[in-house]
């Protein structure tokens, strides 16, 4: 038998070459409908010198394609002209779109990797956003991951004043905010625009002569810095992006920082802190149970750790007895080989995956469309059947995906099946970036453990406790909002952003 060591190295290293998938067992609708979809991912780069921005920008954000498969989009600074390019689609299919690379090739770059969490999932949503002068030129380009509670209001107050609107995204509240303050300067653009907004938002952007990105006031949204030498800086969502252009991790931006680049100083990073008192740690806890990358770092905390830490603590908080434990690719690996290092029972990599198929099936029928799903993952019989299973999971949402999951190993002959969650039960919406189902459609909202245990059809069912994640992650300064319905920040009027 494999060591415990070999399967996480394994796990690991395939994540270097190959997109990273969460929960490889939902089919395209479940990955809407019965998961916590992703937020956004993006990235940054400026550099005193010439870089290949078209590579390197690549290279970045296809680290982070996890975090939003809809869509791409850049924008590049060269001999101080800004250039956009955004389209529908994968990262490496966008920049095959991109015909004269040279083009987006100077000395900084910005981009984004989209799911929509705001807005409608129209062309002109697609990020970054730009705004251009009276000469059609670009002055003023960003990216945002995250979701602002007060974007209505701040938009029918910036309508009042005669702004236009060309998107349906809160991510615009934030460019027109910045446009209409420029006469601050940009450091006093982004201070204003940041009294102003609430909500969970991190952001890149450029000028025509500057680099920015700043975060919000609880740091709810992850955003890392980086340098390649002391005059080239990477700015990202998850430092798996730093290491994909070689960049070396500095630190995380703190919540309510601004960075900037000043003209007057070239290659030199400034910082500056808008309001020290409103400043605090609240990052998303479900960036380490489900959203990053495991191999990435948040916070100094190590996602595929605390992954592993959940499994051996939900062994201690439920411990069973069984033959072997199953992690459901990719996510719920770590904590599957962590139960077994804490339990002792075997774990195996059964469920197998075919990394060749794509999003290229387009089957009319549900039957069909959960067949598809055994084309990306299949059980080895013989390995499971008329044995005890433990099946890991990063979470439940609808349950739909779960109850699949169960019939699935049923009919491969498992005398026993027990289910554990690595995360607590989630009960309320995300309304901070995050794209979750409504509290109606959250199983764990409506039905008891013991209920849900009967409608999965399992011999046992048990969630990580919220004390024992907060005891994982070391503190309690982190959103727990889905597990407890408490939020840092107001949640705003719960109604579609824009009509």
């Amino acid at each position: 038998m494999k060591s415990l060591d070999i399967h996480k190295s394994e796990y690991l290293k395939q994540f270097e070459t190959q997109t990273y998938g969460r929960n490889l067992f939902r089919t395209q609708e479940e990955e809407r409908l019965d998961a916590p979809n992703e937020e956004c991912g993006i990235f940054g780069m400026y550099s005193d010198n010439d870089l290949d921005t078209f590579s390197l920008s690549q290279f970045g954000l296809f680290a982070l394609q996890h975090r939003g498969q809809e869509a791409c989009g850049i924008s590049v600074l060269k001999d101080g002209k800004i250039t956009n390019m955004k389209d529908e689609g994968l990262v490496l299919d966008v920049y095959k779109e991109i015909q004269d690379p040279e083009a987006f090739m100077g000395n900084s770059a910005i981009g984004h990797t989209r799911y929509t969490t705001a807005g409608d999932k129209k062309k002109y949503n697609f990020q970054p956003f730009f705004a251009k002068n009276e000469y059609d030129q670009i002055i003023l380009s960003i990216a945002h991951n995250g979701n602002l509670t007060n974007a209505r209001e701040l938009k029918n107050e910036l309508e009042a004043e005669g702004v236009v609107f060309r998107a349906t995204s809160d991510s615009e509240v934030i460019l027109r905010l910045i446009q209409k303050n420029l006469d601050l300067g940009l450091r006093g653009a982004i201070k204003a625009t940041m009294e102003k907004i609430e909500g969970a938002y991190s952001v890149v952007g450029m000028t025509r002569n500057k680099f920015f990105a700043f975060r919000d006031f609880n740091g709810i949204r992850p955003l890392v810095l980086g340098a390649v030498d002391e005059k080239t800086y990477v700015v990202a969502s998850e430092s798996v992006a730093l290491d994909a252009v070689g960049a070396q991790y500095v630190r995380d931006i703190l919540p309510g920082e601004i960075i900037y680049t000043n003209e007057n100083e070239p290659g030199k990073l400034n910082s500056y802190m808008v309001n020290e008192a409103r400043g605090k740690q609240r990052i998303c806890s479900f960036e380490y149970i489900y959203f990053a990358r495991p191999d990435s770092t948040l916070e100094n905390i190590n996602v595929y750790e605390i992954r592993e830490k959940s499994g051996e603590k939900i062994w201690e908080q439920a411990p069973v007895d069984a033959d072997i434990v199953i992690g459901v690719p990719d996510s719920g690996v770590p904590a599957a080989i962590g139960f077994s290092k804490a339990s002792g029972i075997p774990f195996r990599p059964v469920l197998i995956k075919n990394r060749y198929i794509g999003r290229s099936f387009i089957v009319p029928t549900q039957e069909m469309r959960e067949r598809v799903v055994n084309l990306k993952l299949n059980p080895i019989i013989s390995e499971i059947k008329d044995k005890r299973v433990v099946i890991i999971d990063d979470s439940i949402v609808r349950g739909t995906t779960s109850k699949r999951l169960v019939k699935i190993l049923k009919d491969a002959g498992v005398k026993e099946i027990h289910f554990r969650s690595v995360s607590p039960p989630i009960i309320a919406p995300c309304y901070l970036g995050i794209d979750t189902p409504s509290k109606d459609d959250l199983i764990s909202a409506n039905m008891t453990t013991e209920e849900l245990r009967d409608y999965l059809g399992v011999d046992s069912l048990e969630f990580l406790s919220t004390e024992n994640l907060k005891e994982i992650l070391g503190s309690s300064n982190h959103c727990f909002g889905c597990f407890t319905e408490e939020y840092p920040v107001g949640k705003g009027e719960e109604v579609e952003l824009f009509n």
